[in-house]
């Protein structure tokens, strides 16, 4: 009894929390997906699966905004994983001003996302424009936001940008927890640079490969922020994320029972890829 009660004193709020926030609201939107709701009335209407039905076989919109939340969500995983790696490696040599050049590679994940899209839409509407007049080169002349590839790929950029940093940091951590002795003795028998990093460094760091991959398959499909201040999911919504779409869903169209759908299928999609990402991952890892 004492404890239970014991148990009940230090966990009970962080449960009592958790459920008010977290689980309540969850259900809450589980039960709105079956209902036509403008989010105002009091009148609900059970509409069934009435909502799934009119998204999987007619919003073309939503079908559209998960494609290119795919294709984002590939490209930022691996360049800001493949950025954060290489940063890791760089950085765990004894250069002078690694501390300074950590510091400098992480600030951008600090630098909120609306506020760091603004930074970056002014880069690539006045900034790149700039440059291409004074230097005549075609990079900074092309219509970064204004047109579907470059706006995809501006977008891509600014993510890969703000979270190699947090990246690095992970897998900083991790390489200086690889033991010495195992590439001392590669070392002297003739391995490679090359075939240490893949025989002896990746296998060790796998745990933290687990964990980068998870983190930026999170970021990028919950990608909102982003794509609200650089783009607004344009041009000609080439560029709307499924975030973005049910925002709009719900809070421009008015219609919540539609965009609960809509986080419904979304949260069950991403759980299966997370999912499957970590068990890949994790029969991967060995010990040293």
């Amino acid at each position: 009894m004492a404890n239970w009660l014991q148990q009940s004193v230090f966990v009970g709020p962080a449960v009592l929390f958790f459920g008010i926030v977290v689980v309540i609201p969850f259900l809450m939107s589980i039960y709105y997906s079956f209902t036509e709701w403008n989010g105002v009335s009091s009148q609900v209407k059970w509409v069934g699966l009435g909502n799934f039905k009119q998204l999987l076989l007619e919003d073309t919109d939503f079908r559209k905004a998960f494609w290119f939340t795919i294709r984002f969500s590939v490209a930022g995983v691996l360049l800001t994983n493949a950025a954060g790696f290489l940063l890791a490696l760089l950085l765990t040599k004894a250069l002078k001003s690694r501390n300074i050049l950590r510091t400098v590679f992480f600030l951008p994940n600090v630098i909120g996302g609306l506020l760091l899209g603004f930074i970056w839409q002014f880069i690539f509407v006045k900034g790149f424009a700039t440059l291409g007049e004074l230097t005549g080169i075609g990079f900074f002349e092309l219509p970064w936001l204004g047109d579907a590839p470059t706006a995809f790929w501006g977008i891509v950029i600014v993510s890969v940008w703000q979270g190699a940093g947090y990246l690095m940091v992970i897998y900083i951590a991790a390489l200086m927890n690889v033991p010495k002795e195992l590439s001392e003795a590669a070392r002297i028998d003739g391995a490679s640079r090359l075939q240490m990093l893949r025989s002896i460094t990746v296998p060790l760091i796998m745990p933290a490969v687990t964990v980068c991959l998870f983190l930026a398959i999170s970021w990028s499909f919950k990608m909102f922020d982003l794509n609200l201040s650089l783009t607004k999911g344009g041009p000609f919504n080439s560029t709307e994320s499924v975030a973005l779409n049910i925002y709009q869903e719900a809070f421009r169209n008015n219609r919540y029972g539609l965009g609960t759908a809509k986080s419904v299928i979304f949260f069950i999609v991403v759980a299966l890829i997370t999912i499957i990402q970590v068990r890949f991952t994790k029969r991967r890892e060995v010990e040293a």
